[in-house]
């Protein structure tokens, strides 16, 4: 619920402002610790510290456990998230839209052949289009 909360502290929609300026800071510092991909195909924190806290753990089992890994996967991510275009993303659900983004992007960067580049960077594009439909229908305008 990280990314949600400060994205509602931004939109100034909610009365726990401090908790989620809290988790957003949080999880900077989590990234900003390091994180790389082991051979298991898992993201790892390369701060051991942050790893063996209780939000460290949280972290990596949300990002481990619920972001799909492959290609394809994240191809049947984005068609099943654009066939429901009409109905709003759920807190979790934005998550892990945001959390798929983040590691498409690492991915595409990482990929030493120009062919699987540019595969992970469609994917990543698919992602940053709903994200941006996602934001402008359901959270930018919607105030009330």
């Amino acid at each position: 619920m990280w990314i949600f909360s400060s994205l509602e502290v931004a939109a100034g929609t909610t009365p726990a402002s401090q908790t989620a300026v809290s988790d957003a800071n949080l999880m900077f510092e989590l990234l900003l610790g390091g994180v790389e991909i082991d051979q298991d195909n898992n993201i790892v924190l390369l701060d051991k510290e942050m790893a063996s806290m209780r939000q460290g753990r949280a972290f990596l089992s949300q990002i481990n456990d619920n972001i799909p890994r492959s290609r394809s996967s994240m191809e049947q991510m984005v068609k099943t998230l654009e066939d429901q275009r009409r109905k709003p993303l759920t807190p979790v659900q934005f998550e892990n839209l945001i959390l798929s983004l983040v590691y498409s992007a690492h991915q595409a960067w990482h990929q030493e052949e120009r062919r699987e580049q540019e595969a992970w960077g469609g994917v990543l594009l698919q992602l940053a289009n709903v994200t941006v439909h996602e934001l402008r229908g359901n959270y930018l305008f919607n105030y009330t």
